[in-house]
């Protein structure tokens, strides 16, 4: 690779990186060509970008973003071969791509090695359940809407059968004089 590819390649990263709030990095080393082309198959069905990059380009484009990787660096996430996953959809769709593919195939590969959430770092194999309960932005919207609404909800309902059993208790009385 000549040093403008790897120019290239960096830009494209930094790029990739900039216009997503999360990124996965994970470890494809030792799959077949079966099991990375039945990934890479899982990964364009649910809207993933999965690309394959050396860790030194990796970090240069990480360096790029001004952010602190530094945990990246000490827990050697970027180590051997490597794979970054995109997505736009939410930030635990790659976590739960990867659990499916894990269930799928006898083989823990490609295993998590560290993810970015929102600049937030987590690292190694052991995150990958907390990554996949995750909430996406708008499910925590949709919830704190729906909290928002539960009181007024009540109050309607209280003010509307209270309604009736006013109308109810008049006409008994109604009723009663007659």
């Amino acid at each position: 690779m000549t040093r403008e590819e790897k120019y290239e390649v960096v830009e494209q990263l930094t790029e990739k990186l900039k216009g997503t709030e999360y990124f996965y990095i994970v470890d494809a080393g030792g799959m077949t060509v079966e099991q990375i082309n039945a990934f890479r198959r899982m990964c364009f069905e649910k809207g993933i970008e999965y690309q394959v990059a050396k860790n030194t380009l990796i970090k240069k484009a990480l360096d790029n973003l001004g952010a602190d990787f530094t945990p990246f660096v000490e827990k050697k996430v970027l180590k051997g071969f490597s794979g970054i996953m995109f997505g736009t959809d939410s930030a635990n769709a790659p976590a739960k791509l990867l659990k499916e593919f894990h269930k799928k195939t006898a083989k823990a590969k490609p295993e998590l090695k560290g993810a970015s959430i929102s600049f937030g770092l987590f690292t190694g194999a052991e995150s990958l359940d907390a990554l996949a309960t995750l909430k996406s932005k708008n499910e925590l919207l949709g919830e704190v809407i729906a909290a928002l609404q539960a009181p007024a909800q009540n109050v309607i309902g209280a003010l509307q059968s209270g309604g009736n059993n006013l109308a109810g208790i008049l006409k008994t009385l109604g009723d009663k004089e007659g």
